[in-house]
């Protein structure tokens, strides 16, 4: 099973200074995709430089030329899915169908609460995941539709001509429940993964693998239960966020180790972040561009 690799860019660059150099160079260096995170801010870059993802994605499209492009990931928390769907349909003509929606249900941070709304529950979220992502598929699937759902309306909304990508754009689900998990076996093209959160702290390599194998066979049995077949799906790991998060960019064989037991799971692609000096992201430029030119094709 060939692995690719794909890297997220986050948009804490002036476009000028630096971030169109990253994008480019991404694409030099072979990346299969580049994503960025869609929020409004995230975390420890609250206080730090942050602009707008779908702009950003939308420059990005105009200065490469084979990269793919997406989310990793984008939900209900700050978008709704008729103007979405405008926005998600003008960057797939503008990209020449480059992109992939990465999509989740979201969290409670700052971009649960950014528009005065309450946070909402877990149940809640999955409630409002439920209904967007299905209602997102009609919208960028047929040229006019009205919905009146418990959270979302479209009324007789257009979306002429349609994607580039046919039927639509591809949807990568991120999912670990399991209403997610069925989500990602109806409308997904792939599905993706962190992990398991719970390890993220005290965990080992170990268990995180056995979770993340868990994960998969979950996804197979929701793929099963609607008469899919689950390697259909390509499977992304968005690396960083497991036990060995601080090792697996300290060298070329770290990440081949790495990336192999991940391989042998059945994860498809792993995503690994763009160094950023001073952060949780930084790692040495040289080294993570060894990776990027040498590890797919040691891991084959």
């Amino acid at each position: 099973m060939t692995l690719r690799l794909s890297t997220v860019i986050l948009p804490v660059h002036r476009w000028h200074e630096g971030g169109r150099a990253a994008w480019q160079r991404a694409e030099e260096l072979g990346f299969h995709a580049g994503y960025t995170y869609d929020h409004l801010s995230w975390r420890s870059f609250r206080e730090r430089t942050w602009f707008g993802a779908l702009p950003t994605l939308t420059a990005a499209a105009t200065a490469t030329e084979r990269l793919r492009l997406g989310t990793l990931v984008t939900s209900p928390n700050f978008r709704h899915p008729v103007t979405l769907a405008k926005e998600l349909l003008s960057l797939d003509d503008i990209s020449g169908g480059r992109v992939t929606l990465g999509i989740g249900a979201g969290g409670n941070g700052f971009d649960a609460t950014a528009l005065g709304q309450e946070a909402w529950t877990p149940r809640e979220r999955a409630d409002r995941f439920a209904e967007f992502v299905p209602l997102l598929d009609r919208l960028l699937t047929e040229q006019s539709v009205t919905q009146h759902g418990d959270f979302y309306t479209a009324d007789d909304v257009r979306t002429i001509p349609g994607c580039v990508q046919r039927p639509r754009l591809p949807f990568a689900v991120a999912a670990t429940g399991p209403r997610g998990l069925k989500l990602a076996a109806r409308h997904g093209q792939a599905w993706v993964t962190t992990g398991d959160p719970k390890l993220y702290e005290e965990g080992t390599p170990e268990q995180s693998l056995a979770a993340i194998r868990g994960q998969i066979e979950k996804l197979g049995k929701a793929c099963a239960e609607i008469g899919r077949d689950a390697t259909e799906l390509d499977k992304i790991l968005l690396a960083g966020f497991t036990p060995e998060r601080n090792t697996v960019l300290d060298s070329h064989d770290a990440f081949v180790d790495f990336a192999g037991r991940h391989q042998e799971l059945g994860v498809t692609e792993i995503v690994i972040h763009w160094p950023i000096p001073d952060s949780v992201f930084a790692a040495d430029q040289a080294v993570f561009e060894k990776i990027a030119t040498e590890a797919v094709a040691q891991l084959g």
